[in-house]
């Protein structure tokens, strides 16, 4: 992660002793016509939120504050300061289990003008109880396969290609027989293997016990109509299981090594062009660049596992970071608050500084083409919507114990000691387990919306 800015004034170095880091406040400005206390989760960019607090104070004499809990302590956090008086005004909220324990601090945001900016498909992943909407998103990441198009460009050139061009790939059918068809020819090629490797260290194993799990289980829920169920069939982890047997069959490492394979030797071998297809994410750019796969070479494709249908689809776009308003605030601070996230999203220095300077592809109508991050993965990712595919939202999951559950499965797997049946088990009974798990201890489980 990035440094965590600027060092905290005396007022606010006693919230470090709660977990807060690379905090920042804007003591300038006139309270009376109200404050903003800003709980951010993120302490990538925690230099970032803090410029914009500055420039708003700077224009509007309203005081900014903004802390930063440290990732592992967030939650922890964020239920004790919304427990003084002096409670977070905005805060983060990233998925279902977060939103649930929050819900009751939420002001409805469907009627505010900074929910009226947001983008048709930023309007569709906001959280929402009893007919309010009570969070919004504020950045959209993407993941998918990720490739090199020199290197299948190279390899399309070959006598004995299936393929003519990268162009070509548009099913999980070609990709795989040019996955190994690239792989068969390694040598010829100059490369390692075809795809990088499926690593299962808890550094990467996210790859695939939770982005690339949520493959199947979306595809069910697209088939029954709408966005949650608490218990799923697992009628397509058969396609999940190929999927993942292609990335195990055609990557540089032995199976049986995969359980200690760590995401920054996995990203490695795509960066350093070894590999020609990665599955990851837009975030990934940062670890890609600047290495040997030039900016222009980035492409990717979706999620493909050979999904009836599921051509008519981009790749996935997560929205789990999102902004939450606390209904208990003063008025007077409610509307401060609402001001200061709409001026974010809407003012040339907000559109600069989320877009540019944090790289952030923003889910608002008011970024325009000028405004798009500087990241050729996003560009790729976005570019399947211009070509009218349908966008796979980010689903719910239980909580961390599915995941576990899964990556657990999966290693002995590979290594020989497991079968599939326990990777079966470990999405479908873990699902129903966790989700039963989750509304014992919250008292609800997320609302079913209607799929457009």
């Amino acid at each position: 992660m990035a440094n965590l800015g600027k060092k905290c004034i005396a007022a606010t170095m006693l919230l470090g002793l709660i977990g807060l880091a690379g905090c920042g406040g804007s003591t300038a400005g006139d309270a009376a016509n109200g404050q903003v206390y800003y709980l951010n989760s993120k302490p990538e960019v925690v230099e970032q939120f803090q410029e914009l607090a500055d420039e708003y104070t700077a224009e509007t004499g309203v005081p900014v504050t903004v802390e930063t809990a440290t990732s592992d302590n967030y939650e922890s956090t964020l239920t004790s300061e919304l427990g003084k008086s002096n409670a977070p005004t905005m805060f983060n909220v990233s998925g279902y289990p977060s939103f649930a324990k929050v819900k009751q601090y939420l002001e409805p945001m469907q009627d505010t003008e900074v929910y009226g900016l947001l983008t048709d498909e930023g309007k569709e992943v906001t959280m929402a109880a009893d007919g309010d909407t009570l969070t919004i998103p504020f950045v959209a990441e993407y993941n998918g396969i990720i490739y090199n198009k020199k290197l299948v460009n190279e390899y399309a050139a070959k006598d004995y290609a299936v393929i003519d061009s990268d162009a070509d790939i548009t099913s999980y059918d070609v990709l795989k027989q040019v996955v190994e068809d690239m792989n068969a020819h390694k040598d010829d090629l100059g490369i390692s293997a075809s795809f990088a490797s499926p690593g299962l260290d808890p550094s990467g194993s996210w790859r695939f016990d939770d982005h690339m799990a949520r493959i199947p289980i979306s595809a069910e829920f697209r088939d029954s109509g709408g966005t949650f169920a608490a218990q799923i069939t697992g009628k397509y982890l058969d396609n999940y299981k190929d999927m993942f047997d292609l990335q195990v069959s055609n990557s540089p490492t032995d199976p049986k090594m995969l359980g200690s394979k760590i995401n920054d030797d996995v990203v490695s071998e795509f960066a350093l062009g070894q590999v020609a297809f990665l599955t990851n994410g837009t975030w990934t750019y940062t670890q890609i660049k600047d290495n040997e796969v030039a900016d222009e070479d980035l492409g990717m494709l979706p999620y493909w596992m050979g999904i009836p249908g599921e051509e008519d689809y981009s790749v996935v776009a997560i929205y789990e970071n999102q902004w939450g308003v606390n209904k208990n605030a003063s008025e007077k601070d409610k509307k401060a608050t609402l001001d200061f996230m709409k001026w974010m999203v809407s003012s040339d220095k907000g559109k600069e500084v989320m877009a540019k300077e944090m790289g952030f592809a923003v889910p608002y109508t008011t970024f325009g083409e000028s405004d798009k991050p500087e990241n050729p993965l996003t560009v790729a990712a976005q570019a399947y919507a211009t070509e009218g595919k349908k966008t796979i939202y980010n689903i719910y999951v239980p909580d961390q114990e599915w995941k576990n559950g899964i990556c657990g499965a999966l290693t002995e797997y590979v290594q020989g000691t497991g079968d599939w049946k326990s990777v079966q088990s470990a999405f479908i009974d873990g699902w129903q387990a966790e989700w039963a798990n989750n509304e014992k201890a919250l008292g609800a489980l997320p609302e079913s919306k209607t799929l457009e």
